[in-house]
C-alpha cells in the first residue's frame, strides 16, 4: 500500500479523498492555487503544495506544476478526484512515465471513453444499446440540418469532447438545428478547445440512470447497481439517488452487463460510470463513460456500504478487487441534493463571496455532508460554485426524502446566496415523491422559475406565528437590559401584528409553561422552543410537529425560510402596524427600457447598434459566463437608443448593455 498520495484537486472531493486516505494510515499531499491557500482542504491534508494563480489553468490544469508536486514531495500516487484533470489521458500517461501511480484507470480508456464518437462506436461492437444518430462528425450547419432531418426532430446537438452541459442544444427545426450548431460548436471550443459536434436522436420523457462500476488490474469487474440523476438543470445534475425509484431487477440486471461489456471492451481498471438514457418502457441507450469518480458516488456508497475511493486506491495499489456480483447488496435508499453558491431567484446565477455563517446540518448515520469549505471559507469566481453535497440515508425512499427536507432547513449558509430552499421546493414536490421524474423535471414543475414565497403556502401561518415567537423573546431580553430609565421601563406586549407579504396577521403571543400559544385568526399554535436570539435556526415544535426555520435580521425586521418556502416579515404593535398602513411605498426605479446583464461575465457579441430595431425574440447580445454563451433576447419590438457597452467588455450583474427609446 502507499505511504503518501497526493490529491490533484481542490475543495469538497479533495476533503472527501483525505478522510479516506487517513483512515487508511495514507499521508496526503493537497496542492493549492493562490484562491485557495486558506481553503479546507490544504488545512486537512498533511502537507501542501502551491501550484500557480487562482485561474485553473495556472494551476489545476498544470500537469508540469503537478508533476513537480509529485516529484518534491515524494507521493507514490495520485488521485485527480473528479473534473480538471481527472480524465486527461496526458497527465495518466505522464505520472505512469514518472513511476507514480494513477489513482483511475489507463490513458487509452480514458483516450477512448473520452471522445463521445469514438465511445459510441465501441459501445456498439460491444453490444451495447446505443441511441439512433450521426456518429460522425458534422462539418457545418447545412449538413446538421441535413442530418437532423434524416434522424427525425427532436434531435441533440452534442460536442464530442463535452461534459457537464456545455455544447450540447436540443433542436425541434431548421431554424433551431441552424443556430444551435453554431451554439453548441462555440460553447465546445470555449470550454474544451475541441469544436466537434455530433447528433443523435433526443428521447421524449427520458429519464437519465447510470450504473456504477468497478475493475481491478485481474480481471474482475462488478457494477454497483445504479443511480437515478434525472433531476436536472441545464443538463445539470441536482439531485440524485440510489436505487432508482423506476428500475426493476430486470432492467437493472441488464444494464449492469451492459455496461460491464463496455469495461471489458476498453479493458478499464478503477472507478468508472456508464450512463443511460431511459424512455417511459425502460428502453435504456448508451450516453457516455465517465471514466473518473462522479459527483454523486456518496449515494452508491451509502446503500452498498461500499468506499469506492478506497477501492480505487486498493486497485491502484495492485490489490484483487474484494467483492464479487454476488456480494453486491443495496439496502435503503439513499439520495443526494447539490448545494450551490447559486441564487434560485435570478436565475440561478452564480454567487461568490465569503461565508460570514456556516452551519452545516449534525452528521449521522443518515445524514452525510461532504464539503470543502468552512465558516470563513470563501467561493471564489474561479472555480465551481458547490458549497457541500448533501446526503441522507434511510430504510425507505419516503424516510430520505423527509430527512433531507429536514436537514435542508437546519443547514445554515450566510454571505452568499445558496439554493437550499431551491433543493427543498424540489423534493417536496408530489411528483417527486410519487418518483415520476424526468430530466425535464425542474422545467416542467417550476415553467416560470423558483418563486420562493409560492414554494410550500401549507406553511405560511407556521412562519407567522414563528416570526411572533421570535419577536417575543427578542422583545423579551431587550426588556431586561440593565440601565434602563425606571419611568420608561421597556414593557414587553402580548398583542403584535405580522406584516407579512403586504398582509397584516394578527397575533397574540402568550407565553404559557416554557412554551408560547400564538392565536392568530385562522387558529391557534402552540409553539415550544428554547431558540434564543442570535441562534440562526429556529427549532420548535408547532402544534406537536418538530420545525426548522432559518431566520435572520433583515432590517427592522426578519427573513424566515422553510421548506424552500421564504418570508420577509415586520413584527410591530397594533399601534404601529396601523400607522404602517399610511406609509408611502418606494417605487422601485423603471429598468423596462434597459438591456441589463443578467449575471457576471464577459460580453462576447453585439447584434444590434444604435438606431437597430428589433423584433420580440430577436437576439441582442450574448454573454459568456462559466464557459456558457447566454443569448439575451428582446421581450418586446425595440428600437436601440444607446449602446453601453462594447463587446470583449466584462460585465457586473444588472449592468446596463443597451437602452431602448
Amino acid at each position: 500500500m502507499f505511504k503518501k498520495m497526493l490529491i490533484a484537486n481542490r475543495g469538497e472531493i479533495a476533503c472527501r479523498v483525505i478522510k479516506t486516505a487517513r483512515r487508511m494510515g495514507i499521508a496526503t499531499v493537497a496542492v493549492y492555487s493562490d484562491a485557495d491557500a486558506g481553503a479546507l482542504h490544504v488545512r486537512m491534508a498533511d502537507e501542501a503544495v502551491r501550484i500557480g494563480g487562482a485561474p485553473s489553468t495556472d494551476s489545476y490544469l498544470r500537469i508540469d506544476r503537478l508533476l513537480e508536486a509529485v516529484v518534491s514531495t515524494g507521493a507514490e500516487a495520485v488521485h485527480p478526484g473528479y473534473g480538471f484533470l481527472s480524465e486527461n489521458a496526458q497527465f495518466a500517461e505522464s505520472l505512469q512515465q514518472a513511476g507514480v501511480a494513477f489513482i483511475g484507470p489507463d490513458a487509452p480508456a480514458i483516450t477512448s471513453m473520452g471522445d463521445k464518437i469514438t465511445s459510441k462506436r465501441i459501445a456498439q461492437e460491444a453490444g451495447v444499446n446505443c441511441i439512433p444518430g450521426h456518429a460522425g462528425v458534422i462539418e457545418g450547419p447545412q449538413q446538421a440540418v441535413q442530418v437532423a432531418q434524416r434522424i427525425g426532430y427532436p434531435v441533440m446537438l452534442k460536442a464530442s469532447a463535452g461534459g457537464g452541459g456545455k455544447g450540447m442544444r436540443v433542436v425541434r427545426n431548421d431554424s433551431e438545428c441552424r443556430e444551435g450548431f453554431e451554439r453548441a460548436t462555440n460553447e465546445a471550443k470555449s470550454s474544451f478547445g475541441d469544436g466537434r459536434v455530433f447528433a443523435e436522436k433526443f428521447i421524449e420523457q427520458p429519464r437519465h440512470i447510470e450504473m456504477q462500476i468497478i475493475a481491478d488490474r485481474h480481471g474482475n469487474i462488478v457494477h454497483l447497481g445504479e443511480r437515478e440523476c434525472s433531476i436536472q438543470r441545464r443538463h445539470q445534475k441536482v439531485l440524485e439517488e440510489s436505487p432508482s425509484p423506476f428500475i426493476d431487477p430486470g432492467t437493472r440486471r441488464a444494464m449492469g452487463e451492459q455496461a460491464i461489456a463496455l469495461a471489458r471492451a476498453v479493458d478499464y481498471v478503477s472507478a468508472g460510470t456508464v450512463e443511460f438514457i431511459v424512455d417511459a418502457q425502460r428502453n435504456f441507450y448508451f450516453l457516455e463513460m465517465n471514466t473518473r469518480l462522479q459527483v454523486e458516488h456518496p449515494v452508491t456508497e451509502m446503500v452498498t456500504g461500499q468506499d469506492l475511493v478506497a477501492l480505487m486506491i486498493r486497485i491502484a495499489a495492485g490489490e484483487v478487487l474484494p467483492l464479487t456480483q454476488a456480494d453486491v447488496e443495496q439496502n435503503g435508499w439513499a439520495i443526494e441534493a447539490r448545494v450551490y453558491a447559486e441564487d434560485p431567484l435570478r436565475n440561478f446565477l452564480p454567487s461568490i463571496g465569503r461565508l460570514t455563517r456556516y452551519l452545516p446540518p449534525a452528521e449521522t448515520a443518515q445524514v452525510r455532508v461532504d464539503t470543502g469549505v468552512d465558516e470563513g471559507g470563501e467561493v471564489s469566481m474561479y472555480y465551481d460554485p458547490m458549497i457541500a453535497k448533501l446526503v441522507t440515508y434511510a430504510d425507505s425512499r419516503e424516510q430520505a426524502v423527509d430527512l433531507l427536507r429536514d436537514a435542508l432547513d437546519a443547514y445554515c449558509i450566510r454571505g452568499v446566496k445558496h439554493n437550499a430552499g431551491f433543493l427543498n421546493a424540489v423534493v417536496g414536490q408530489r411528483r417527486f415523491r410519487e418518483g415520476r421524474l424526468t430530466t425535464d423535471f425542474i422545467a416542467e414543475e417550476f415553467p416560470d422559475g423558483f418563486q420562493a414565497a409560492s414554494a410550500a403556502p401549507e406553511d405560511w401561518m407556521n412562519l407567522v406565528a414563528s416570526a411572533a415567537v421570535v419577536h417575543r423573546l427578542r422583545a423579551g431580553r431587550a426588556a431586561r437590559i440593565s440601565g434602563q430609565t425606571q419611568r420608561f421601563a421597556y414593557a414587553v406586549g402580548e398583542d403584535w401584528v405580522v406584516v407579512a407579504d403586504q398582509k397584516h396577521h394578527a397575533a397574540r403571543v402568550v407565553e404559557n409553561g416554557g412554551a408560547f400559544d400564538v392565536h392568530c385568526e385562522d387558529g391557534g399554535y402552540r409553539v415550544v422552543t428554547a431558540w434564543r436570539p442570535g441562534n440562526p435556526i429556529f427549532a420548535a415544535q408547532i402544534n406537536g410537529s418538530m420545525v426548522r426555520i432559518q431566520v435572520e435580521n433583515a432590517g427592522a425586521g426578519y427573513r424566515l425560510a422553510h421548506r424552500g418556502a421564504e418570508m420577509s416579515a415586520l413584527v410591530l404593535t397594533p399601534q404601529g402596524a396601523d400607522l404602517m398602513r399610511h406609509m408611502l411605498e418606494k417605487t422601485p426605479p423603471d429598468l423596462s427600457r434597459f438591456l441589463l446583464a443578467p449575471m457576471p461575465g464577459l460580453l462576447v457579441r453585439l447584434a444590434v447598434q444604435v438606431g437597430d430595431e428589433a423584433k420580440a425574440g430577436d437576439e441582442l447580445a450574448v454573454v459568456e459566463a462559466m464557459k456558457m454563451e447566454n443569448s439575451l433576447r428582446a421581450a418586446d419590438d425595440v428600437v436601440v437608443k444607446a449602446v453601453l457597452a462594447k463587446e470583449g467588455d466584462s460585465l457586473e450583474v444588472d449592468q446596463p448593455i443597451l437602452e431602448f427609446e
